[in-house]
């Protein structure tokens, strides 16, 4: 009966899904930094990308994504492409180390490594000797000042992780969080910790803030391309969509992390549409 009833919620959540084509690896570089606005940049490092931020005064880079690989050193000499200013901070997303780990070439260009509370609580109690520690801390909200550009970063509550912080630069309008705000795609059905309450909510305070656009965190269906205000209100309302008794029904399994699980194992793959 669980099972039935595990498939019915996984069907409805395949429903409200469209994942985007993707290269493939083979197709492009093994990395890439692209230009955004004049002083931001994001950097790809197969799959993962991470954005960075340029003044005369410095440099603002996210997640270092060089977990079990060397992406660290291309993503501090694709900087050293655009500018020798010094690294200033490097600020963490959340705790999940495929996105953190390797930090240390940014460590030996004299970075502070900013994070959530929350995050540095959990980093340390990893233990692991290819994270750097986390130097300062964010509790609701910080604004990083380098050069005469703002970088705010806010706690949103739980989401993907107890510890995501949002980063929104005012001057240029845009945003950069990670593997929670999906665009044609629900990233909760592949990826687990999620919060799926907090998830909406959270949700409502990004539209609830002043941007035109959110910097893409993965080349993978639902996050790799840039998004505009209207995709998060379409993803809340596919939410919103779903039969009453099936949406409780969800919020109910997704906050037991073991039926969670059980979902994301059994739910049918959804077509590829181009």
């Amino acid at each position: 009966m669980q099972r039935m009833f595990l498939a019915s919620v996984t069907i409805a959540l395949a429903a409200v899904s469209a994942p985007v084509a993707v290269h493939a690896q083979g197709q492009q570089p093994t990395f890439a930094t692209t230009k955004v606005t004049d002083n931001v940049y994001y950097f790809r490092y197969q799959g993962h990308q991470s954005m960075f931020i340029v003044t005369p005064a410095g440099v603002i880079a996210t997640d270092p994504i060089s977990e079990n690989r060397p992406a660290a050193e291309a993503y501090l000499a694709e900087i050293r492409k655009i500018t020798q200013a010094p690294i200033r901070y490097v600020v963490y997303s959340h705790h999940d180390p495929d996105h953190i780990a390797g930090g240390k070439p940014f460590k030996d260009a004299g970075a502070t490594f900013v994070a959530h509370r929350f995050a540095k609580g959990n980093i340390a109690q990893m233990k692991r000797a290819d994270i750097v520690p986390v130097d300062e801390i964010v509790e609701d909200r910080r604004t990083l000042s380098v050069g005469g550009t703002d970088l705010e970063l806010t706690y949103l509550g739980r989401n993907h992780t107890e510890d995501m912080l949002l980063m929104r630069l005012p001057r240029e309008r845009l945003i950069f969080t990670v593997d929670w705000i999906p665009v044609e795609g629900v990233l909760f059905q592949t990826m687990p910790g999620f919060y799926l309450p907090d998830f909406e909510e959270g949700l409502k305070k990004v539209l609830a803030l002043d941007w035109d656009r959110n910097i893409p965190r993965r080349q993978v269906p639902g996050c790799g391309k840039e998004r505009d205000q209207a995709a998060e209100i379409r993803i809340l309302d596919e939410l919103r969509s779903l039969p009453a008794g099936q949406y409780r029904a969800l919020l109910h399994l997704l906050d037991n992390r073991e039926v969670a699980s059980q979902i994301t194992s059994a739910r049918p793959q959804a077509p590829n549409r181009a």
